[in-house]
C-alpha cells in the first residue's frame, strides 16, 4: 500500500465518505485480491469516483473542476499542445499573466507538474478532475486517437506539392485541382467525418491556422488540422467539387457534392462564407441510406408514440413541429411521411432544399431565383389533388394562409416553425398574419422538440446525480430511489465521450375544443401554455426527466437542452 493511498483513505474517512471499519475490512479484501483499497471501494460502490476526486483535491488544497460543464476557450486550449496534453493527461482551464491553470486527475504526480512547468514556461496552478472527465475533455478538445487524421497524409501532400513546384496561392485553385495528393487529402477529410458519424464538417480559416472541426452528436470536436498553407487549395478544390465559382471570394456561395464512400452514396450540402482570414466552408453530410425513419427511433416513449400516431393518422388538419435549427424537425417530418406512406395516398412535399429522396413520394424543390417560392409551389401542388402535403417551413403570411386553408379543405398538412415551445407556434402564426379563428379550427397538434445524446450502451453504468443536478431538474431522493439512472464512463465505441447517437425529447400539445377556444380568444402564450399543461401536456424538461429516470440520457444533456424551460 503506497503511503499516499494511506493518506487518501484517511481523508476519505475524515470527509465522511466512508468509515474506519469499512476501510479496515476493505484492506483485508484488497490484500487478498491483489488490488488497491481505493479501487476496491469504488468497484463495490462504497464510495463514488467523485468522492475520490474531492479527497485528492483536499489533500493538496486544490479546487475541483467539472470539465463537462466548463467551456474552455480555444486560446486556452492552444497553450498546451495536443501531444503534451495527451502524454500527461492534463486539460488547460484558464490562463493569466505567467500562470496556467490545468486540470489533472492525480495532483500528487509531481513529475508531471514539474515537466509542465518547464514545457509551458509558466507557473502551474492545479485543478483536480476525475479521470473519466479528463478523458472526455481530451477527446472533446484535442480529438481521440481514432479521430486523429493520419499525419502522413499531410506530409505527403506538402512534399508532393513542393516537388511538383505548384505555387499555393489564394487564386490558383484551378492549377492545384488536379493534383492527386490534394484530392486524397480532401477525400480523407470527408471519409473520416463519415466514419465518425459527423453531421457537419467545418473548415475555418483563422489568423494563424486552418482549423478542422466535426460536429458529432451535436457537439463540435476539433480534429488534426491541415497546415495553414494548404488553406487556399483545399477550399478551391471543395468549391470546384460543389459547382461554385472559384474566382469569387467576396460573396457567400452554396453548392452540393455527391460522393461514394464504400458502397454508400453520400450528399454534402456545402456553404462557403467569406471571413476576415479567408473563406469558411461548412459541409452538411446527408446519408440517404443511413436515415432512420421509424417513429421509435425518434425517441418517443410508448404513450407519446401512441398519441402521435393517432394525430398523423387523421384525414385533415395541420401538424406543426417547432424548434431551433438542428433540432431534428425535418427528420421527424420525414418519419411521419414514411409512417403514413401507402399506395392509396398521394403525398407531395415542398422543400428548400430536398435533403433526402423518399420512395413513393413526390418531392418539389423551391427555386427562389426564378420565382418558384413556397407559396407558388404550394398553390401548384394543391391542383395535383394530394392527400398529404409537407411544407419545409412556414415563413410568411402567404405560405401560412395557403397551408391552413389546405388543411381546412380535406388535406393533412405537415410543416415546421422556429419557436421555442409548442404553444408559442400559435403566437407565431398570428404574428405573421394568420387569423386566430383559422389557427384554432385547422391545428390538430403542435409539437416542440430538442435533441439529446444517448448514453453509450457499451460503457453505461449506474450513476447517482449530484445535488445540483437534482435541484436543476426538480428531482427528490424519492424520485431517483428506484430509477435506472445511468451515465457513460467513456470507451472506444463512443470516443470516450460516454454518449453515442441522439434522440428527441418532445412537448406535444394536442389541440382540442378547450384549446381551440383559448386560441380563438387570443389569450397570451403564458396562459395558453399553463392551460395546456393542465390539460396534460408535458414540457420538454419533463419528458427529458422521464428519459433520464429510464436510463436513456443523462441529467447534463437534459439540463443543456432545456435551459429556461419551466418544470
Amino acid at each position: 500500500m503506497a503511503e499516499k493511498d494511506d493518506y487518501l483513505l484517511d481523508l476519505l474517512v475524515d470527509l465522511g465518505f466512508t468509515d474506519a471499519g469499512t476501510v479496515a475490512k476493505a484492506r483485508e479484501e484488497a490484500s487478498a485480491a491483489g488490488v488497491g483499497v481505493v479501487d476496491l471501494l469504488v468497484a463495490n460502490k462504497i464510495i463514488r469516483p467523485g468522492d475520490v476526486t474531492q479527497a485528492k483535491a483536499a489533500q493538496f488544497g486544490a479546487e475541483v473542476v467539472n470539465l463537462a460543464s466548463l467551456k474552455v476557450e480555444d486560446d486556452v486550449i492552444a497553450i498546451v499542445p495536443r501531444d503534451i496534453a495527451k502524454k500527461y493527461r492534463v486539460i488547460p482551464v484558464y490562463k493569466s499573466e505567467g500562470k496556467v491553470a490545468v486540470a489533472i486527475a492525480d495532483p500528487s504526480d509531481l513529475n508531471t507538474i514539474d515537466s509542465l512547468t518547464h514545457l509551458l514556461n509558466a507557473e502551474i496552478e492545479l485543478r483536480v478532475a476525475s479521470e473519466p472527465d479528463i478523458e472526455a475533455a481530451l477527446a472533446k478538445y484535442y480529438g481521440g486517437e481514432k479521430k486523429a487524421m493520419d499525419a502522413g497524409i499531410f506530409k505527403d501532400v506538402i512534399q508532393e506539392l513542393t516537388e511538383s513546384n505548384v505555387e499555393i496561392t489564394a487564386d490558383d485553385g484551378v492549377e492545384v485541382e488536379a493534383d492527386a495528393p490534394l484530392i486524397r487529402l480532401v477525400n480523407q477529410i470527408i471519409v473520416d467525418a463519415f466514419k465518425l458519424r459527423a453531421s457537419d464538417i467545418h473548415l475555418e480559416p483563422l489568423e494563424k491556422r486552418f482549423r478542422l472541426r466535426y460536429r458529432i452528436d451535436g457537439m463540435m470536436q476539433e480534429m488534426k488540422s491541415p497546415p495553414k498553407r494548404l488553406q487556399a487549395p483545399v477550399i478551391a478544390r471543395l468549391k470546384i467539387q460543389a459547382g461554385m465559382v472559384i474566382s469569387e471570394h467576396r460573396v457567400p456561395q452554396d453548392g452540393r457534392i455527391q460522393t461514394k464512400i464504400g458502397n454508400k452514396l453520400i450528399d454534402l450540402r456545402v456553404s462557403c462564407l467569406p471571413t476576415n482570414h479567408g473563406e469558411s466552408i461548412v459541409m452538411r453530410i446527408l446519408d440517404k441510406e443511413g436515415l432512420r425513419l421509424g417513429l421509435p427511433e425518434l425517441g418517443f416513449l410508448s404513450d407519446d408514440q401512441a398519441t402521435f400516431e393517432r394525430i398523423i393518422g387523421l384525414p385533415d388538419g395541420i401538424l406543426l413541429v417547432t424548434g431551433p435549427t438542428g433540432s431534428g424537425k425535418t427528420t421527424t417530418l420525414y418519419s411521419c411521411l414514411n409512417f403514413i406512406n401507402r399506395p392509396d395516398r398521394k403525398i407531395i412535399t415542398v422543400e428548400d432544399p430536398v435533403e433526402y429522396v423518399l420512395s413513393g413520394i413526390n418531392q418539389v424543390q423551391v427555386h427562389d431565383a426564378v420565382g418558384f417560392t413556397f407559396a407558388t409551389a404550394l398553390r401548384a401542388i394543391l391542383r395535383q389533388a394530394p392527400n398529404i402535403v409537407m411544407i419545409g417551413e412556414i415563413r410568411d403570411i402567404e405560405t401560412g394562409s395557403i397551408a391552413i386553408n389546405a388543411s381546412l379543405t380535406g388535406h393533412l398538412v405537415f410543416s415546421t416553425l422556429h419557436t421555442n415551445d409548442a404553444p408559442g407556434a400559435v403566437t407565431r402564426l398570428v404574428d405573421i398574419g394568420v387569423k386566430p379563428f383559422l389557427v384554432a379550427s385547422s391545428t390538430r397538434c403542435l409539437m416542440a422538440q430538442r435533441l439529446v445524446r444517448k448514453i453509450c450502451k457499451k460503457c453505461m453504468a449506474p450513476y447517482q446525480p449530484t445535488e445540483q443536478e437534482m435541484r436543476s431538474l426538480g428531482l427528490t431522493m424519492d424520485d431517483v430511489k428506484n430509477a435506472n439512472i445511468q451515465k457513460g464512463r467513456g470507451c472506444q465505441n463512443c470516443n470516450n465521450s460516454g454518449n453515442r447517437g441522439r434522440f428527441g425529447i418532445f412537448e406535444i400539445f394536442v389541440v382540442e375544443d378547450e384549446a381551440r377556444k383559448l386560441i380563438y380568444d387570443r389569450v397570451p402564450t403564458t396562459v395558453l401554455r399553463q392551460r395546456a399543461r393542465e390539460m396534460g401536456m408535458r414540457t420538454l424538461r419533463e419528458d427529458g426527466i422521464r428519459k433520464v429516470l429510464a436510463g436513456l440520457t443523462t441529467c447534463d444533456e437534459v439540463i443543456r437542452a432545456t435551459v429556461g424551460d419551466e418544470t
